[in-house]
């Protein structure tokens, strides 16, 4: 992983498959990694074949008849980004933002996109067999972008499924 900063903001870039000729097939390297971040007291997981960098939070432009979800737009070193406040995804109550908060931003379906999360974690491995499938019948309605919950050592982290997230 190679951080950059500036004055303005702070970036962790990740790398992605086929920036280095000494990288393992991306696959493999990626397989049963999840960037693990907060929101409220809960932590959650995305795969890491989704995540294209870190960054502080920014200006956000407010883009009029949107879902109340998405924040706006930012623009990321010439790109426009939106940005999903993930918080406001779950139907949770707004918090300030703070030193901690974090834009995740992911590319899904040919799309960058910024999701603001509370605070990231860490990239965790979990493999597919500490992974239990999230059926809406066991869970009472489990949204459908929740691929399952991870379990390690003695926590859970809820998994989610990035492109039914983006799209719903």
């Amino acid at each position: 992983m190679e951080a950059t900063q500036n004055s303005t903001q702070k970036s962790l870039t990740l790398p992605k498959a086929g920036d280095s000729a000494d990288m393992l097939d991306s696959e493999d390297t990626m397989k049963d990694k999840f960037l693990t971040f907060w929101i409220g007291d809960e932590e959650y997981g995305m795969g890491i074949e989704f995540v294209t960098e870190i960054i502080g939070v920014q200006k956000i432009t407010k883009v009029p008849d949107m879902p109340h979800f998405i924040k706006g737009v930012i623009n990321l070193r010439g790109r426009i980004i939106p940005v999903v406040d993930v918080r406001a995804r779950f139907g949770l109550s707004e918090r300030a933002y703070d030193e901690r908060t974090c834009i995740v931003v992911i590319h899904v379906n040919n799309q960058s996109t910024g999701m603001i999360v509370d605070q990231v974690n860490e990239v965790a491995n979990i493999a597919q067999d500490q992974i239990e499938a999230a059926h809406s019948g066991d869970m009472g309605g489990t949204p459908s972008y929740i691929m399952g919950i991870g379990k390690t050592g003695d926590s859970v982290k809820v998994l989610l499924h990035v492109e039914r997230f983006m799209s719903h």
